[in-house]
């Protein structure tokens, strides 16, 4: 059964754990802490650093079709205008509940009175998922015909009804949802969705502060804002606000308006950067598709809701990789990776079964994505997501290609077009996703290795043994090496030379000396060190040494002159 083996209270548990052996400090600790944001301690970075690192030498180092970039946090706001991040920042942004698409309210088709409502899916599967969704949540079957959905119309300029069912009414907000003609939507609501700052040395609060206090001075706002923003109060953001009449709208585009010059957003994706330098990529490195680009590095979301320690959190690392393919052959990569990726994670677990693969529905497909998997992990509170690998269609290097004025296409010279008959074939790619989310990958394989046992000590009194079964790749310490006398020269002197010669051999070893030998295994075996070796009076006679194994305990006698070699045989064993 998945995740029967955690323990009672296995949250509860690693929490403290994290917090006691230094893998995950709260943020500001001193200081009460702050929410949502977390420290990954001496042993959490080398653990996160693990994962990515494996992580890299699969996407990036062990294949020839994929290269890495890493770009710059901070981008021009341009980028987040196309891909849609930054568009609600000085409007109300609205969602379809149906497709889940998000929109200005402002820019949405107005179908007038009497007007037919007919929902333009654009995929008959994907249709009769929305029929179904709207049938059982707003309680009108609407009739199918290929890829639209009919029946609703606009009654008058507060409802909408249904030509085949009298009974049905709906509340209509003067507007549908542009993607697919939806009536079916959320309130108006202001979102922050990334964190703001401003680039230059300057503080443009200051002109903030100067701009509304000369506009709050002014026996009628509208006509000052026009007067001293004549050219901006024409179109655009201002010019909608001015036509609401709304005051606290109107003093929020003139605060954008003001602040926009210097405004800049911490990433909310690494993904962008991706597709922005697509051409830059293609050109320096001669590839041609399919190829992908893979980048990691943090990204910071102002919009979730944070929860269930670090597995939610504004501030978190990426591992993204945007695989760009010609157009038809995108369901054949989808196959591909989704494999891969379920493969990889599986790799290094102990309990593989507690990963599955999910297909989403086709009413929980973003608007522009045609087929979307979640590697999907069983965590203490159930089923949830660890990476989604999503088929993006052209979708974002079309809306770069649009806002940017620049053609993100590849030409094939010799591959026939499939529309004109003739060669070259000049296509924008479209693109396969898998993206993954590091520090979530920490809590992951941290629950699965985290295991409790009960033995019985020396005196036969039962005591509960904690072990992190890490997979020896993503161990923080990959072996220790302890003195069994901590205050006695000779073993401290031999066990630094074992540790230096594994250190050279480029294992992460750690040497040791504090504490009874009794607690230093249990401390190993709880911060997940794989092998111990241990100095005693033998190794001092005959040149040997103990080796012990986490998992099972056992303990076996190596020489020391074959303990470096012996320790790497461990591992690789393991990998």
């Amino acid at each position: 059964m998945n995740g029967d083996h955690y323990p009672t209270d296995v949250m509860q548990k690693l929490v403290a754990l994290c917090k006691r052996r230094g893998f995950v400090f709260q943020s500001s600790d001193i200081y009460g802490g702050l929410k949502s944001a977390y420290d990954y301690g001496p042993l959490g970075v080398e653990l996160k650093r693990n994962i990515m690192n494996a992580w890299w030498a699969t996407m990036v180092n062990g294949r020839d079709d994929v290269v890495g970039i890493d770009a710059a946090i901070i981008m021009k706001p341009d980028v987040w205008r196309a891909s849609g991040h930054a568009a609600g920042f000085a409007d109300p942004l609205v969602d379809c509940l149906v497709s889940k698409e998000r929109f200005r309210a402002d820019k949405a088709p107005r179908p007038a009175v009497g007007e037919n409502l007919v929902l333009q899916v654009g995929d008959g599967n994907r249709a009769i998922a929305y029929g179904e969704q709207i049938a059982q949540r707003f309680g009108v079957s609407l009739q199918r015909q290929g890829n639209d959905l009919h029946g609703l119309y606009v009654a008058d300029a507060q409802k909408v009804g249904c030509r085949h069912d009298a009974d049905f009414s709906y509340p209509y907000r003067g507007y549908v949802s542009p993607c697919i003609g939806s009536p079916f939507l959320s309130d108006e609501r202001q979102f922050n969705l990334m964190f703001r700052t401003a680039l230059g040395a300057v503080d443009p609060m200051q002109d903030v502060a100067e701009v509304i206090s000369s506009l709050t001075e002014a026996d009628d706002l509208e006509a000052a804002v026009r007067e001293r923003f004549a050219r901006q109060a024409q179109e655009g953001p201002l010019a909608d606000a001015l036509a609401s009449g709304q005051r606290q709208r109107i003093m929020r585009a003139v605060i954008e308006l003001v602040t926009g010059p210097a405004m800049c957003y911490l990433r909310p994706e690494t993904a962008q950067a991706m597709f922005v330098q697509f051409r830059n990529v293609l050109d320096a490195t001669g590839l041609k598709p399919p190829f992908g680009i893979a980048q990691m590095g943090k990204s910071f979301r102002n919009e979730i809701t944070v929860e269930h320690f670090i597995f939610r959190s504004c501030e978190f690392e990426q591992m993204e990789m945007e695989f760009f393919c010609p157009p038809g052959s995108q369901g054949e990569w989808m196959t591909y990776w989704k494999q891969e990726r379920m493969t990889w994670w599986q790799r290094f677990a102990n309990h593989p079964d507690d990963f599955r693969l999910r297909q989403h529905e086709a009413d929980e497909l973003a608007h522009y994505a045609d087929e979307c998997y979640d590697v999907e992990y069983y965590y203490p509170w159930g089923w949830d997501e660890l990476e989604g690998i999503a088929s993006r269609t052209d979708h974002d290097l079309h809306q770069h290609e649009e806002h940017a004025g620049v053609k993100l296409r590849y030409t094939d010279p010799d591959t026939v077009d499939p529309q004109t008959g003739k060669k070259p074939w000049s296509y924008r790619p479209f693109v396969i996703e898998p993206a993954a989310g590091a520090t979530r990958a920490v809590l992951v394989y941290l629950l699965d290795a985290y295991h409790e046992e009960t033995r019985t000590d020396a005196k036969g009194n039962p005591v509960v043994r904690t072990v992190l079964k890490l997979h020896p790749r993503l161990a923080p310490i990959s072996c220790a090496v302890l003195p069994l006398v901590s205050n006695k020269e000779p073993f401290v002197v031999a066990a630094r030379e074992l540790h230096e010669a594994l250190l050279a051999a480029g294992l992460r070893s750690r040497c040791d000396t504090k504490g009874a030998i009794g607690k230093r295994y249990a401390k190993h075996d709880e911060i997940g060190t794989p092998l111990c070796l241990t100095i005693d009076g033998q190794s001092l006679e005959d040149g040997t040494v103990t080796i012990r194994d986490r998992d099972s305990t056992d303990q076996d006698r190596i020489a020391i002159a074959d303990a470096v070699a012996e320790v790497k045989r461990r591992i690789a064993g393991k990998s």
